[in-house]
């Protein structure tokens, strides 16, 4: 394959740069075409996320129903209060009467640390660590795990699943 970008002369071998430049370029394109395509992907996923919290922290149940899908599942796995291991289920609704009845001047906050997206077709997944505050002291630390369907040319959360901790936290 490469003898076409070769050539002999006085015993030495000279690269035929016109036609390797042209190679380089097509290759170029197509290897930073796919990157930008699944870029803008996880760029999306995430602007969901985003849209998630921001109705979060705005206790803004229009914005977070925007986001979701009909029949969002909700999980949690932590430890009760003996110290053993549960994983516990929120039903969507009653989640979203606990946030925007929390009172006004009680601050809270889920810091988002970073994303770590992986993206099938119209299947999403995002991880995410998070730090939660609350009235400017730290509470707990953990992960999310968002899974996520394209529906409409749309990201839609239909299953989030986090983990709760106090220990191995990195506190800001």
């Amino acid at each position: 394959m490469f003898s076409f970008y070769l050539k002999l002369k006085n015993n030495t071998l000279h690269l035929n740069y016109s036609i390797m430049k042209y190679y380089i370029i097509i290759i170029m394109l197509f290897f930073f075409g796919n990157i930008t395509a699944q870029s803008e992907a996880e760029t999306e996923v995430k602007q969901t996320i985003e849209t998630f919290f921001e109705g979060f922290h705005k206790q803004d149940s229009t914005l977070m129903n925007s986001i979701v899908y009909k029949d969002i599942k909700l999980q949690s796995i932590g430890k009760n209060r003996e110290g053993a291991l549960e994983l516990t289920t929120t039903v969507y609704s009653k989640f979203l009467k606990s946030i925007v009845s929390i009172p006004q001047d009680q601050k809270f906050e889920e810091k988002i640390l970073n994303y770590t997206i992986q993206i099938d077709g119209n299947m999403a997944n995002a991880w995410t660590d998070y730090q939660f505050w609350f009235n400017g002291q730290f509470s707990h630390c953990g992960v999310n795990s968002f899974q996520l369907i394209k529906e409409n040319n749309t990201w839609k959360i239909f299953y989030l699943v986090d983990t709760r901790r106090r220990e191995g936290c990195d506190k800001e």
